[in-house]
């Protein structure tokens, strides 16, 4: 697909008026967005101490080194780019984006329950490994894995017509550099993590506590598109929903004796997406429709009031989603940032500076 300079500034805008349209009843019956704010997308302006042209003379071949890094780990292992997203948004959950879950030493979020089943690690370290041949000292590991978050969603994106990306079905977002890594990670913190199992209106206090909306929580739910779980993460849902001795009624029929098929063990994993598990695409919202979220938090999205207009939007429009991924993700990227003096450049990820 071809689109002219014009058409590519086009789509974004007509996309973000179809869903502010779709959500508007949202800003006064429920107080939770507020107005308009979602048509700003932090990710495309400077924010405070950051810069797009943060390393352009210190280390300006950064993103290529990312991107061939996160390629080259995903080419391996597909199931690493849900993992990457997934360790980028652990690490914006707790402290903000400042690198502290990559910390390791007893008592720090890494080693927390919250946190055993995260990946992606050794990709952050190979990453970081070269930046620091090339650019010593001088790029922030909170940097780097936002950046390789990004990539992995696009690089698990369907291509296009053969001529390159398909523009409307690329959810790509600039990222502003500069963020330094913080000097604190606690276990304990790391409890606050949503896990799978929280009501909606839970869900919305944690992300409205780190400046993000509904429309936020529902886009970036989205991001189950790919990506696994354990068996033991839903078989609650299976056998004994509530102690109810039955499986949790809001599963499809057909769906529920293929997840008991698939989770007689708890350490089995399956597919978070039953049908494009390797695909990032917004068949994730179509699933939802015919109840087939797989965690108890993905399905409540299209039975609540507040959240099933915005699943029928961005399952009918998946252009929508693409763009709105990537405004939310920008704004995920940007929250609680260390810079200046607060943080410091580790030159090992995984320990502070001695």
């Amino acid at each position: 697909m071809h689109l002219s300079s014009s058409g590519c500034f086009l789509l974004p805008i007509l996309a973000l008026l179809l869903i502010s349209a779709s959500i508007a009843q949202y800003e006064v019956r429920e107080g939770l967005v507020e107005p308009l704010t979602y048509l700003e997308n932090p990710s495309l302006k400077e924010m405070s101490g950051l810069s797009y042209s943060y390393y352009n003379h210190t280390c300006p071949d950064l993103e290529a080194i990312i991107n061939r890094k996160v390629k080259e780990w995903i080419d391996k292992d597909y199931t690493l780019a849900a993992s990457l997203i997934r360790l980028h948004f652990h690490d914006f959950a707790v402290r903000g984006c400042d690198a502290s879950i990559l910390l390791d030493y007893p008592g720090s979020e890494r080693r927390a329950d919250a946190s055993k089943t995260l990946r992606g690690f050794q990709v952050i370290d190979d990453i970081k490994e070269e930046v620091e041949r090339k650019c010593p000292k001088t790029v922030s590991c909170a940097d780097i894995l936002t950046a390789a978050a990004r990539d992995a969603t696009i690089l698990s994106t369907a291509p296009g017509d053969g001529t390159g990306l398909d523009l409307a079905s690329v959810p790509f977002w600039m990222v502003p550099y500069g963020r330094k890594d913080g000097r604190v990670s606690i276990d304990k913190e790391a409890q606050t993590v949503p896990m799978g199992r929280e009501n909606l209106t839970s869900l919305v206090e944690v992300f409205q506590s780190k400046g993000l909306n509904v429309l936020d929580l529902v886009v970036l739910s989205g991001a189950h598109t790919i990506g696994r779980t354990k068996c033991s993460a839903i078989q609650h849902r299976l056998f004994d929903f509530h102690g109810t001795g039955k499986p949790d009624p809001s599963i499809s029929p057909k769906y529920l004796n293929f997840l008991r098929r698939k989770c007689r063990w708890a350490s089995e994993y399956v597919d978070l997406d039953a049908t494009t598990p390797r695909t990032f695409d917004a068949v994730y919202y179509k699933n939802l429709q015919h109840n087939m979220g797989l965690l108890a938090t993905d399905q409540m999205l299209v039975s609540d009031s507040r959240t099933s207009d915005l699943v029928a939007t961005l399952a009918s429009t998946p252009s929508i989603f693409y763009t709105q991924f990537a405004l939310s993700m920008g704004k995920l990227g940007n929250t609680q940032v260390l810079t200046g003096e607060d943080g410091e450049i580790r030159v090992n990820c995984n320990f502070v500076n001695p």
